[in-house]
């Protein structure tokens, strides 16, 4: 590692961080990150920290896990790549596959397509939803609808999807056939509704008048988020996606769940659509799957899917799409590892208990910060709050001030994300009471700052 003077001095010089104006990463400097253990991070100057991000919602199992590191280690000496298309495969993809279907068995999911991360595993069940309906004779059924708010991912059929315009206006035109729903939203909804209930019936009423508009014989598939992560995290009232399951089921439109962020134990289940009790068509994941450690993914597909496809006799269930790293095997036997000490560890339950208790001390900061628009969480260690320049209003708060609230955080204990004027926290699924207890100390230091 080059020393600190050169890392400090060259910081961000030659890099485009993702999400970020480029100018603006040149005139504030991004902390370096140099060191991670359990759930602490360090910087370069030596600054020790909680991390309250969680990396980006996918280092469950905290920063030295020595059994993914260990797996990881072992595969790159015995075989460190091969290609599963046609014709080979590896043995950990197809270990990592029977574990994969008994880890979702519960969620009707049966077969995986291996790729390379979310934004991956977004594209590639949405383009085996039109190759589904098109085996079925039904070609006509190429549209897609998903939730205003909801993140897909970034390529041009996840951003077309995509329901925040952050994503989506610099690149248009995007894929044509992409309507967007009202997210149940309660803190900003077109229906100025606040009761949750009442608000996913609306949603719900949206979506069904969205279908019969478009003609139910053009849709292909719904996609969603369980919970909304990247959007600020809005937790659903619990009858919203069995009501989408139905109503999919009604029109013959595939239901697909965006598990990137919520599966393997977030939300205080093993998955979202579990938490809801729903058994969705197919299932993208990502990010956990390897604790972050290695970039992967995979599409989990329900048996009702599969059986289109395998039992095709034309030849058009072949399927045209995949990646280089595709079951990667160094990728599989980190997920190898990591699946099976994310079941040994419980990390739902620690999620359910923490996230509560992060949640609670959020609504208690509500009550002490005038700039607490809202707080939303409450199932598992997905969190975020809204901060506003003016509750009656509700008018967001501005950069600097926002700025100065994360800074705060991080010179106090804690680092937080910042997206748009949402503080979002999804820490580690190994924190303890302690973690969180300080993870809520710093925040409410940068609160006071502002």
């Amino acid at each position: 590692m080059k020393d600190e003077n050169f890392l400090k001095e060259r910081n961000a010089r030659s890099i485009w961080h993702p999400m970020a104006h480029p100018a603006d990463s040149q005139k504030n400097l991004p902390e370096i990150i140099v060191a991670g253990d359990g759930v602490t991070i360090t910087d370069v100057d030596g600054h020790k920290t909680v991390d309250g991000v969680g990396g980006l919602w996918n280092v469950n199992l905290g920063f030295s896990c020595q059994p993914v590191k260990d797996a990881i280690a072992a595969q790159l000496d015995r075989l460190p790549y091969y290609s599963i298309f046609r014709g080979t495969t590896n043995d950990a993809v197809i270990e990592l596959g029977e574990m994969l279907a008994e880890f979702f068995a519960p969620d009707g999911l049966e077969r995986a397509f291996y790729t390379s991360g979310g934004s991956d595993s977004v594209e590639i069940a949405l383009r085996l939803a039109r190759q589904y309906h098109k085996l079925r004779g039904e070609a006509g059924r190429v549209k897609y609808l998903s939730l205003k708010k909801g993140y897909h991912g970034t390529h041009t059929l996840g951003a077309s999807v995509n329901g925040n315009a952050n994503f989506r206006t610099q690149y248009e035109p995007l894929m044509p056939g992409c309507y967007h729903i009202p997210a149940p939203y309660t803190y900003r909804n077109p229906f100025n509704e606040t009761d949750p209930e009442k608000l996913a019936q609306l949603c719900l009423a949206a979506l069904e008048d969205e279908i019969k508009f478009q003609g139910a014989e053009t849709i292909a598939a719904m996609i969603m988020e369980p919970i909304l992560g990247a959007g600020g995290v809005i937790v659903p009232h619990e009858s919203f996606m069995p009501g989408v399951r139905a109503i999919c089921d009604k029109y013959g439109i595939l239901l697909i769940a965006d598990e990137v962020i919520t599966a393997f134990g977030r939300t205080g289940a093993w998955s979202g659509s579990r938490l809801w009790g729903v058994q969705p068509d197919m299932m993208t994941t990502a990010k956990a799957i390897t604790n972050g450690y290695f970039p992967f993914g995979a599409v989990m597909i329900s048996g009702r899917v599969a059986e289109v496809f395998e039992s095709d006799t034309t030849g058009k269930a072949a399927i045209g799409s995949g990646y280089t790293y595709s079951g990667h095997p160094v990728g599989a036997a980190a997920a190898i590892a990591c699946l099976k000490e994310t079941q040994a560890l419980n990390v739902k339950d620690n999620a359910a208990a923490r996230g509560a208790q992060l949640y609670e001390g959020l609504l208690d900061l509500q009550k002490k910060h005038e700039i607490v628009g809202d707080v939303r969480g409450g199932r598992g260690l997905m969190c975020a709050l809204e901060l506003v320049s003016d509750r009656a209003t509700k008018a967001p708060i501005d950069k600097a001030s926002i700025a100065k609230v994360h800074r705060g955080a991080y010179e106090t204990g804690a680092m937080v994300r910042i997206s748009g004027n949402n503080v979002i926290l999804s820490p580690s699924l190994i924190v303890t009471e302690e973690n969180i207890a300080t993870i809520l100390g710093a925040l409410d230091a940068g609160l006071s700052a502002v």
